[in-house]
């Protein structure tokens, strides 16, 4: 038992790809004129690896994927829908692209940065969850830069 534990945390785990997808994808929000926040814990729980919230106050989560394995057991990226307008899957350039369903949009991203290779649909969030998800975007942030 303690094996196939070990053995699924190495297939599952590669930080050296999340860290990198992630800085990407970060840096390609920037570039688009969003302000991104790393490590989000959403209303339900779940935690978006990217939250943007953009010059329009649009909100956009990209979900890291760093390997197959990591896309084929964890599919809480299903519930981040009502807390964004867009959602994104965010993945290395060597991911088999062919495997992440058409609805998310699709980021491919390394260490220095990014493309949109797919845009993401657009659900607009309703005005009083949006104000909700703002206000503790905005909060989140001023307290991750008071503590640094």
């Amino acid at each position: 038992m303690a094996a196939t534990a070990v053995s699924l945390e190495l297939v599952f785990s590669r930080p050296e790809t999340t860290l990198s997808v992630t800085r990407g994808t970060a840096r390609l929000m920037l570039d688009m004129g969003y302000a991104p926040l790393l490590e989000v814990c959403l209303p339900n729980g779940r935690r978006a690896d990217v939250m943007a919230v953009g010059p329009k106050g649009d909100i956009v989560i990209c979900e890291v994927k760093s390997g197959v394995e990591d896309y084929r057991l964890d599919r809480k990226w299903q519930e981040y829908g009502p807390f964004c307008d867009a959602l994104y899957f965010a993945v290395a350039p060597e991911f088999p692209q062919d495997i992440l369903p058409e609805a998310p949009g699709l980021i491919v991203a390394d260490g220095f940065g990014g493309a949109v290779v797919r845009t993401a649909p657009v659900s607009p969030l309703a005005p009083a969850r949006r104000k909700a998800l703002t206000l503790a975007f905005a909060r989140l942030g001023a307290m991750r830069t008071m503590r640094d």
